[in-house]
């Protein structure tokens, strides 16, 4: 019912036929131009947004003469607002601190607002977070400023696995952090949903963290934020993509209010410290992804994040190959580099690619319904989608919780180019054949209540599929989510569904760069030093062998096997230096770091040979057995079929409690090891399995 609710509030059918732009002209309602030397420039805004400007207090100048402009334009355009009464005046102050913070303020019950609908929001909307102070490009030469010093680089995570990304710059007194992701648990990981870096070292040294710096949107390098926020209140900084992603995930936590978020564009530079850190734009499978050029007092580290090099790109401009190439002109110290696809020959394929296939799904199954299943966060391939819905004649609904959050940041923050009477709520769905509907949905990666899942297995409120449906699962099978995946499908095929995979179809391309993109990187940086990161140690190693291919001295290349290794540069050398704290943090629930490896040690060998409790209760002088002892076994065996076992493993417990009373053993914990070690090892010469034992003895 509280998705129902969701989808309602997003995809309000009033406000569909043709209303996206609230009545504005074109020029209002088109996306916003974009820019790569400045932050966006803010769409005008219509005379109520004014008005309510008018009463909030004025921030701080940027400088004097924009002050005077600012005031000289707003002057005669409407007249002052009338007196408020006193209650109104004395909620004044919370709801200019509400707007500065960019949150809605709260209300005299203390609640905020409803969110608008996505309906209603024109595209390019101003609710974004304000841009920081950003320096000239002649701020950047440094040297000489802060003395002889060492860099020193640690990766909290990211390296010999995929995801978790955090990465640590410190020089001197200042450091900041770049990304702050988080991982999924593997198999083993039994009960747990999230996983997150290890931050004691962050947390012994917050004084001197200048803030937290994000490449692009991805869970792996932001999904982590919420729960460091906590701990290490710093300021953010990101794109507007990133940052709006962002938004959604400290609204849920509670922290919306209290984070200190920057919006960044492709050619701004900020400063954190003696760090003076510049966003270049880059391509990736979200919008708004950035690589970064650190520029400190030892000379440039480029980051590239996670990119590709895609010359048709469906939102935004191609990477800035050009800035890359001046910057290895005036020297790179070192590079950072993504090495998640080092293994895969030649170029990765470009978004539009998808496009071209899906022209050809629409026209090919006209007669049928077209259920897409994606990443939430890839953009590029809704707006694909929602063209081709146009094209078609078609009507849009989107599914999944995480995909409807992502559409609504992505039509406020003007990112997707959204079609006019296209979208559609999915509680509408029935009213239209279906032949005329596209639904996107969550659950590309088979995972447990997902939409398609739910779908597959017949258990999803508004959409029952069957024949006459078509699902394209527009995604790569994560490792490890191979089996998932095809359960998926294989459900889906059983309900009589046609199904089109990746193996079926050009449907998928990825967002990483392939051996010949990251070659084109090494040759435009011409860095002194390479560290590749974001992959599996077999990754690194295959980055490491082509940036010898390509140049770079064997002996200025380091390949890290784990996190926490500290990685100490100087303008000649680069080595290894110490190890800090780093790991990993499990989330399960509510509990942050709560469940270590004893407990999933625990948990593993519970779900293989199960848990046998023994209890017996023990006069308190004497240590005589009183009661029992009685047995319980739960996941071990079925105890019906096998009595004389259960039986035998009784008697063990009794001698091994009345060896306790004859030799005076009163010490309780004596007593459970004596029970614990003869049950056991009875149960495994009879069984050979070794469930968890547990003796409760009780005191009379």
């Amino acid at each position: 019912m509280a998705n129902e609710k969701t989808n309602k509030s997003l995809f309000d059918m009033e406000h569909l036929s043709g209303k996206l732009t609230g009545g504005k002209n074109e020029s209002e309602a088109a996306p916003a131009e974009k820019k790569n030397s400045a932050p966006k420039k803010r769409q005008p805004r219509t005379d109520k947004s004014v008005r309510e400007k008018k009463q909030a207090p004025e921030k701080k100048p940027v400088s004097e003469k924009k002050t005077k402009e600012k005031a000289k334009s707003a002057s005669g355009k409407r007249k002052q607002p009338a007196k408020k009464t006193a209650a109104k005046a004395a909620q004044k102050p919370v709801q200019a601190a509400a707007e500065e913070a960019r949150i809605p303020a709260r209300n005299s019950r203390g609640a905020r607002p409803r969110k608008k609908n996505l309906a209603n929001l024109v595209q390019g909307n101003d609710a974004v977070a304000p841009a920081p102070p950003t320096l000239p490009a002649s701020s950047l030469n440094m040297r000489g400023k802060y003395g002889k010093g060492k860099l020193r680089i640690i990766p909290l995570g990211g390296i010999g696995e995929i995801g978790k990304n955090m990465t640590v710059f410190e020089y001197g007194e200042d450091m900041f952090v770049l990304d702050c992701g988080l991982a999924f648990p593997d198999d083993e990981m039994l009960g747990i949903d999230l996983v997150i870096p290890d931050i004691t070292y962050l947390e012994k040294n917050a004084a001197r963290v200048r803030g937290i710096v994000l490449t692009h949107g991805h869970e792996d390098h932001i999904g982590a934020i919420p729960y460091v926020l906590r701990k290490l209140n710093v300021p953010v900084y990101g794109t507007r993509m990133t940052l709006g992603i962002l938004r959604g995930k400290l609204d849920e936590a509670g922290l919306l209010g209290s984070a200190k978020l920057f919006q960044c564009a492709a050619g701004d530079i900020i400063s954190l410290g003696c760090f003076k850190v510049e966003f270049i734009r880059s391509n990736h499978s979200i919008p708004d992804a950035v690589m970064l050029a650190i520029h400190t007092p030892l000379g440039v580290v480029l980051h590239t994040g996670d990119f590709k090099i895609d010359s048709t790109p469906i939102i935004g401009e191609m990477i800035d190959l050009a800035r890359i190439g001046e910057l290895g002109r005036e020297g790179v110290l070192a590079l950072m580099s993504d090495s998640t696809n080092a293994e895969r020959p030649g170029f990765t394929m470009s978004e539009r690619k998808v496009g071209e296939s899906f022209d050809q799904i629409f026209k090919q199954n006209a007669d049928k319904r077209i259920i897409i299943a994606t990443f939430a966060s890839n953009i590029h391939r809704v707006q694909q989608i929602l063209d081709a819905a146009k094209r078609y004649g078609r009507k849009v609904a989107v599914s999944g919780r995480s995909m409807i959050n992502n559409v609504e940041a992505a039509v406020q923050l003007g990112v997707i180019d959204l079609p006019d009477n296209v979208l559609i709520d999915i509680s509408m769905i029935n009213r239209y054949t279906k032949e005329q509907l596209v639904i996107i949905t969550t659950g590309s990666q088979g995972e447990e209540m997902s939409a398609l899942y739910r779908m597959a297995y017949s258990d999803h409120r508004q959409v029952v599929v069957g024949p006459g449906d078509l699902i394209v699962n527009s995604a790569s099978a994560i490792p490890g989510n191979e089996k998932l995946v095809s359960k998926v499908v294989d459900e889906l095929f059983k309900l009589g569904c046609d199904v089109i995979y990746q193996s079926l179809a050009e449907i998928h391309v990825s967002g990483h760069a392939c051996r010949e993109e990251q070659k084109m990187i090494l040759a435009l940086a011409r860095p002194k030093f390479f560290i590749p990161v974001h992959g599996e140690y077999r990754h690194l190693v295959k980055h490491a062998q082509l940036a010898v291919a390509t140049g770079v001295p064997e002996k200025n290349i380091l390949v890290l096997q784990d996190n926490g290794k500290v990685i100490e540069l100087d303008r000649e050398t680069i080595r290894l230096n110490g190890q800090v704290t780093a790991g990993r943090v499990l989330i399960d629930g509510l509990g942050v770091g709560d469940v270590g490896n004893i407990v999933l040690r625990d948990r593993k060998l519970l779900s293989e040979d199960g848990l046998i409790i023994i209890v017996a209760a023990l006069e308190r002088a004497s240590g005589m057995l009183v009661s029992g002892p009685d047995i319980v076994s739960r996941g071990f065996i079925y105890v019906r079929e096998a009595e004389n076992i259960m039986n035998d493993a009784t008697e063990a417990a009794r001698e091994a409690l009345r060896h306790c009373e004859e030799n005076g053993i009163r010490e309780w914990g004596s007593i459970k090891t004596q029970v614990k070690d003869a049950v056991s090892n009875y149960i495994f010469a009879a069984t050979h399995r070794r469930p968890m034992i547990l003796p409760i003895l009780m005191e009379i």
